[in-house]
């Protein structure tokens, strides 16, 4: 938080005219390649938007992404900028599967709790290593989970192709779970209300995110644990001075990051595939950087930063089908320019906004 600017600019005012700057900036590379802006921007808004089904591809894409980009934010308030969310959403696959792949379910309510404890311990599994190299050793948590992705993305295929897999199948992935592991869809679930809505992938974990969301929050903001996270993020010098040991706040940030990272795996391998495939992590891990750092790392901004980027995915594949001279590399590219302008060039925005309000605090004062 910065003390220059009312919290307002810090969190709001700021992200959106960074927003601003780099949709306008795709703006002039779609005209660059021949295509109207504008009717690039309705196309994505209606694919994304403007139906029941494109909300529903929307918000399972805003799901996956609220788990990875808080688990970022997590860490971050400890000080440490984890990178390896992708790693750790891999790992949190394996264990959601051996869960669900352990028993023949009779139903999701009794899978459901059992799964959430083995993604979050492989995912809590695959960050302690890294975090406790960087407490104990001063290994770089951002070199560390770097590897740790490669490694995690290594050791999947491996189970996929020589562990996991259907024998006599040639397809890197598992059978196919027991019905009762399946996580209810949305539109099965609003269906018991007599809402009708179009079948899409958003399923129940939807709301485990939102969950995850006010837990983080508690957690930050109103524990004990959470304020030694952020006095460590702040200062470790001063957060050892008042009594915090650095190297147990460091594990345990990273722990509960992994664990939260490893979370997503509900979403995808429950909610959807019923079943563990080849890279099923898709890069969620890498877009919940952007996801955090456009939220400003509050879970209220993690939130809407990720239903911004479930837009740009859905809405991006829709573009990209109507507009052929929009390929899928150019959807990567204007997310690739948020991420420039709310992570790189925030500065470019937040300088000009700090001499703004000092001088008309000196005015006014």
């Amino acid at each position: 938080m910065n003390d220059k600017l009312p919290r307002w600019v810090d969190l709001a005012l700021i992200p959106l005219i960074n927003l601003i700057l780099a949709f306008l900036v795709a703006g002039l590379v779609v005209v660059f390649i021949g295509e109207d802006p504008i009717q690039a921007v309705r196309l994505l808004l209606v694919g994304s938007l403007g139906s029941s089904y494109g909300i529903g591809f929307t918000l399972y894409y805003a799901t996956t992404f609220v788990f990875t980009g808080l688990a970022v934010a997590i860490a971050f308030h400890a000080g440490l900028f984890n990178i390896g969310g992708e790693g750790q959403a891999a790992l949190g696959g394996i264990g959601a599967t051996l869960v669900c792949l352990a028993f023949d379910w009779p139903h999701w309510t009794l899978a459901l709790p059992f799964a959430i404890l083995g993604a979050c311990l492989f995912g809590a599994a695959w960050a302690f290593i890294p975090g406790y190299l960087q407490a104990k050793r001063g290994s770089h948590i951002v070199i560390t989970t770097i590897m740790f992705n490669f490694i995690g993305a290594a050791l999947v295929v491996y189970l996929l192709v020589n562990v996991l897999k259907v024998p006599g199948s040639m397809a890197p992935e598992t059978r196919n779970f027991a019905e009762g592991t399946h996580l209810p869809f949305m539109h099965e679930i609003l269906g018991v209300f007599g809402v009708t809505i179009s079948k899409t992938p958003l399923n129940l974990s939807a709301f485990l995110a939102l969950i995850g969301a006010f837990l983080t929050w508690l957690l930050i903001w109103r524990s004990r644990l959470g304020y030694e996270m952020r006095a460590l993020g702040f200062s470790e010098p001063a957060a050892v001075y008042a009594g915090i040991d650095p190297v147990r706040i460091t594990i345990i940030a990273m722990v509960l990051s992994g664990a939260m990272a490893g979370m997503m795996a509900l979403n995808v391998v429950m909610g959807f595939q019923h079943r563990l495939v080849l890279d099923y992590v898709g890069g969620a891990g890498f877009v919940g950087i952007a996801v955090a750092l456009m939220g400003r790392n509050h879970p209220v901004g993690v939130v809407i930063a990720a239903i911004l980027f479930g837009i740009l995915y859905q809405g991006g594949a829709e573009l990209a089908f109507d507009m052929p001279n929009i390929s899928r590399e150019m959807i990567v590219v204007i997310q690739a320019l948020v991420i420039l302008f709310t992570g790189a060039l925030e500065n470019l925005v937040r300088f000009p906004m700090e001499k703004l309000f000092v001088k008309s605090g000196t005015r006014t004062g």
